[in-house]
């Protein structure tokens, strides 16, 4: 257990913030982050289960158009496998593991599960050249029902983009995907790893190749939910760095070099301080960062808007991109704010390493950013999502002896299976004052408003509803914050 000072002071924005008598401990919460991950499970469910509340679900997705859709991810509170976000999850997952396997004990084979489990899908959503399955489920159907995975009688059509209906955003993620994965199993299993790369190639030559957004295929399926707002370009040259990453092939990074302006464009201004499901620029320049510094090349483009990035999250920045909490919580408006929290502390992190391993520090507007007060602004949004801030609440499920109990889950908030065999349309848990049935463990819902309040209720679900891409870059946190603190 890591006893942190009784009395810590963090001054944010010029308030100051005091939290006392805080016990954080990184190993437990990384534990539970991963265990979050088999609640979402779709599928049949291995014998190694550790939330046994859950059970076997989406056992015939895609049959109904002869392919075999069975498995992955749902995405947040809903039953939806959206696999966009999904894509992205596991990138960040094995980004993650990629980092800071080496500092995850025995939660490295939960890790590589977790990752596994996704790409097992991605290959099948894959299978068919020229076509890729973006989505399974009928999204607007769904969200008027309240059903436990397990019982779900809402329609499992699933929709794919192809030659004739492009959608690069989702392709080139999911290519991404397999191409950082495909790092992760090259040592434990090289037979898997190569069949990655090979599809991660082959997926992304169809991304390149036949050009366009699965907004305008199939818009009414994926939208509002996931909408690509930010354009494909990025996702493109995402896709290629990874891939980069995993051949080290040239004609990859030319294809960056070419093709960084299309991201970094007039019509994205702004961007370059967004990394998430939709937007992956900041996350571009930081992997590629890592080259750069390697080759001393610091006037690159990539480093620059690396640059930028980092020193604009610092609350001592004359040029803010982020607003803080009274608690000192970075915060962006739109739902789940803590997707931006865990995605672009994770960034802080992995940037902070490879400054110290080429010995660099970040000249900002009025002061000097040394990889330590990146690493250190990133300990504090991890601890304010931990239990360090005003309310003493933890914004993980099951972790500290506060946090959420009625989160917007479906399935946490229906009894299990074992207890009641059928329940149909679920809307009376849904409105009942009562807590969830089941502590879906290692959640982290969308976390407090602008003035650090959070209302527990499943009715506001831009703040307590969980998703898979909120945990994912939180995993690698806990990791490195539990091999530098102790557990």
């Amino acid at each position: 257990m890591v006893f942190l000072a009784m009395v810590i002071v963090t001054i944010m924005m010029g308030k100051v913030v005091i939290a006392d008598g805080v016990k954080l401990d990184y190993g437990e919460a990384l534990t539970k982050s991963l265990l979050f991950f088999e609640g979402q499970r779709s599928g049949k469910l291995p014998i190694n289960q550790r939330l046994s509340w859950r059970k076997d679900s989406g056992l015939r997705d895609g049959f109904d158009q002869g392919v075999d859709l069975v498995g992955g991810y749902y995405d947040a509170g809903d039953n939806i496998k959206f696999n966009f976000p999904m894509a992205f999850t596991t990138t960040v997952l094995a980004w993650s593991v990629i980092e800071f396997g080496s500092s995850m004990d025995n939660d490295l084979k939960n890790a590589l599960e977790a990752i596994r489990w996704s790409t097992d899908y991605l290959i099948k959503c894959t299978n068919t050249p020229g076509v890729v399955y973006a989505q399974v489920g009928d999204a607007v159907v769904d969200h008027n029902h309240w059903e436990r995975p397990e019982d779900m009688d809402t329609p499992r059509t699933a929709f794919a983009v192809s030659t004739k209906s492009p959608g690069s955003e989702v392709s080139a993620e999911i290519a991404a995907a397999l191409a950082a994965s495909s790092i992760v199993f090259k040592r434990s299993d090289p037979k898997y790893s190569d069949f990655l790369l090979r599809r991660a190639i082959q997926v992304f030559q169809f991304a390149d190749k036949y050009q366009g957004s699965y907004n305008d295929g199939i818009r009414r399926w994926v939208c509002p939910y996931y909408c690509d707002f930010s354009g494909y370009q990025d996702e493109l040259v995402w896709g290629a760095a990874w891939i980069y990453k995993a051949t080290n092939r040239t004609s990859y990074w030319k294809y960056l070099m070419e093709n960084i302006d299309k991201v970094e464009s007039p019509q994205n201004a702004g961007s370059w301080n967004e990394f998430g499901w939709d937007t992956k620029n900041a996350g571009i320049n930081v992997l590629v960062s890592k080259y750069i510094l390697n080759n001393k090349q610091h006037s690159s483009p990539f480093l620059r808007w690396a640059d930028k990035f980092a020193c604009s999250l610092l609350p001592e920045s004359l040029s803010p991109s982020v607003e803080f909490t009274p608690g000192g919580l970075m915060f962006k408006p739109g739902m789940v704010n803590s997707q931006r929290v865990t995605a672009l502390s994770f960034l802080l992190v992995v940037y902070a390493r490879y400054l110290k391993q080429s010995d660099r520090v970040i000249a900002c507007d009025r002061f000097v950013a040394t990889p330590s007060r990146l690493t250190y602004f990133a300990r504090t949004q991890v601890d304010y999502i931990l239990g360090k801030n005003p309310m003493n609440m933890s914004y993980m499920v099951g972790y500290g002896e506060k946090f959420p109990e009625s989160i917007h889950h479906r399935g946490s908030s229906l009894p299990s299976i074992d207890q009641v065999p059928h329940i149909g349309n679920g809307w009376d848990y849904f409105l009942s004052n009562n807590t969830n049935h089941n502590l879906l463990t290692g959640a982290i819902v969308g976390g407090p408003d602008i003035n650090d309040q959070y209302n527990d209720t499943r009715h506001d679900a831009g703040h307590s509803e969980p998703a898979t891409y909120v945990n994912a870059p939180l995993v690698g946190l806990l990791a490195y914050f539990k091999s530098i603190y102790g557990s």
